[in-house]
């Protein structure tokens, strides 16, 4: 049992990040889906101790801040304040009592909504607040240990030493013992579903109350929308195809829903943090590329109840592998960026992590439990136009082998790296 479960905390990578920006900033503003346990890394971030906890859910509370937003922020000289996109006019008081005392560490704003995208927040607090974005549970979260996978340590280490470094077990924990992915895929990362340890038939009413929660009232505070149902229409057609180019006008048609309202809506997908837009590396150098971002969700065991299916594919694979990626760019200051890559002659690679100092980590994800060359091409093709600015080539897979594919290539096992 994850030591963290015991006392129904799961210690968060964010909770670094919140704290050092806590220690330079007035505001710090964290962001993520509902139930991904923003509220609870508040609590237990040492920064925040002594803040007077309001939410924005509590009827007297949001009264207030939607007549008397100044009042409210003078209530307390520290305050952490949840849901803050129920009442975006509140930023405004938070701006002005920051402009009077720009004291670290003042507010701790919530959201399950990203307020940068919003077109109804009118302030973004620029040059007063820093953001944190917090996904569903890592596998090395769920296991206790607070971490993502081993991202910085692929950056940092030679290509010529992934290897051993990878075979090497952590003496911390056992993250990075052997496991099926299609059983982890299947399993939510919603903290209240790990923590409670539910089974199969509890996890599905769990996460359609989710949906019917997220249907009937989170949307209604980021759109007017009508027929709900049509937007769960679109939710499922987004999620039989995981992992495939965005095609708007193909899902306009599956739903019968206007092109325009499809577009709009996945927008509002992803600001509420469910859709994942991954786009295209745009370093055009010989071959012409694709535009398109792919899309994934933000949990794949939500994104098989929304298509229906209890099979997994190698998609849902790619899906894990992305979402620990978006927490662990998430964690960083200097923010990294997940792309993929494909070019018109059809070579791609699933994802390309872009470090703000230029140097990329092409990651190629396949299901296969015995990976061979011919399973590179991808990340070939992808040498052969930046091998000045890539790392190395990395292919995860779901076998248990560590091999080198050729040179710069090392394929490993999923679960060595997660």
């Amino acid at each position: 049992m994850p030591r963290a479960a015991k006392n129904h905390y799961l210690p968060r990578l964010a909770e670094s990040h919140l704290g050092a920006i806590l220690g330079a900033q007035p505001v710090a503003v964290v962001m993520g889906a509902r139930q991904t346990g923003k509220s609870t890394l508040i609590a237990h971030t040492p920064q925040t101790k002594g803040m007077l906890q309001l939410t924005l859910d509590d009827l007297d509370t949001r009264a207030q801040a939607l007549a008397d937003p100044e009042g409210l922020v003078a209530r307390a000289d520290r305050i952490a304040i949840d849901e803050i996109q129920r009442a975006p006019d509140l930023l405004i008081a938070i701006k002005r009592a920051v402009d009077r005392d720009r004291r670290p560490g003042r507010f701790v704003l919530t959201g399950s909504a990203n307020l940068l995208a919003m077109k109804k927040v009118q302030e973004s607090l620029s040059g007063r607040a820093s953001f944190v974005s917090l996904w569903p549970l890592t596998r090395g979260e769920r296991n206790g240990t607070g971490r993502a996978g081993r991202w910085q340590q692929l950056f940092e280490t030679p290509c010529a030493e992934w290897r051993a470094m990878l075979e090497a077990k952590s003496s911390a924990s056992k993250k990075h013992d052997a496991a099926d992915w299609r059983t982890l895929a299947k399993q939510s990362q919603y903290p209240p579903v790990v923590v409670g340890t539910m089974t199969h038939t509890q996890q599905a009413d769990w996460l359609q109350g989710y949906l019917d929660t997220f249907l009937a009232r989170d949307v209604a505070e980021l759109s007017a929308l009508s027929r709900p149902l049509d937007l769960l229409r679109l939710m499922r057609a987004a999620c039989t195809g995981l992992g495939q180019p965005e095609h708007q006008a193909a899902w306009a048609q599956t739903t019968g829903l206007p092109t325009s309202t499809v577009s709009r809506w996945t927008d509002l997908l992803a600001v509420a943090y469910q859709l994942i837009r991954v786009p295209a590396f745009s370093v055009n150098r010989t071959s012409r590329l694709t535009r398109k971002p792919r899309l994934y969700w933000s949990d794949t065991a939500m994104a098989l109840h929304l298509a229906g299916t209890s099979t997994p594919t190698g998609a849902h694979l790619e899906n894990m592998i992305l979402t620990d990626l978006q927490a662990w760019c998430s964690s960083q200051s200097q923010r990294p960026i997940v792309h993929h890559w494909r070019t018109t002659t059809q070579h791609e690679v699933d994802f390309v992590v872009e470090l703000p100092n230029g140097a990329v980590l092409p990651i190629e994800v396949k299901s296969t439990m015995s990976p061979g060359v011919n399973d590179t091409a991808g990340l070939r093709a992808f040498f052969a136009e930046y091998a000045d600015i890539a790392v190395g080539g990395l292919l995860l897979h779901g076998g248990s082998e560590t091999l080198t594919l050729g040179k710069n290539i090392v394929a490993a096992p999923w679960w060595r790296v997660l």
